[in-house]
């Protein structure tokens, strides 16, 4: 008798183990499907696109500056009228894209934020994206009193933000593939 109880308790006490392990391991397939989505459709290309982003508008700059550096943007002398139709140029087909795809991941993948709010400089993003909006509209009716969107794009607290959310995500990933001791 006192056999057959403690056969039983050790094949309860394996069935618990098992379903313990198995428990852990569905969670941690779970977790590392997330994480690979999180990089492959909302933080890689977000980092990415900041990063394309911040190196073509250096190219601009380094194109467009003014002696000093300076953008014609933030020049006491106002821009003239070549350096007002460059701008123009970049906006539309270098610049607002860029936005554009910036504020659909933003809008359309906002699942997959680490956060549980949505964090406010990524509203800020979307924000500067519609003040382009209405600004490039303007353009296409022959307004050109204003070139800049209403509202700051706040470029490096973004760029910040997708290094370290793509950074984090890739060294949790290799944690949880066990290529990294955490």
């Amino acid at each position: 008798m006192i056999a057959a109880a403690v056969t039983i308790a050790l094949a309860f006490a394996g069935y618990m183990a098992t379903y313990l392990n198995g428990l852990r391991l569905a969670q941690r397939q779970e977790r590392l499907a997330r994480v690979n989505r999180q990089l492959s459709e909302f933080y890689g290309p977000l980092f990415a696109l900041t990063e394309a982003n911040s190196r073509t508008f250096a190219a601009f700059l380094a194109r467009h500056a003014r002696p000093g550096g300076t953008s014609p943007f933030s020049d006491t002398t106002p821009p003239s009228e070549e350096e007002l139709a460059d701008w123009r140029l970049w906006v539309t087909t270098v610049f607002l894209p860029v936005l554009r795809e910036m504020r659909g991941l933003v809008v359309g993948r906002a699942d997959l934020l680490r956060e549980p709010e949505m964090p406010s400089l990524l509203l800020e993003l979307c924000a500067h994206t519609a003040g382009y909006e209405i600004t490039v509209a303007r353009w296409a009716q022959g307004d050109f009193s204003d070139h800049l969107s209403l509202v700051p794009f706040p470029s490096e607290e973004l760029a910040a933000y997708a290094r370290r959310g793509f950074g984090e995500l890739k060294r949790e990933q290799a944690r949880l593939l066990g290529s990294q001791r955490p």
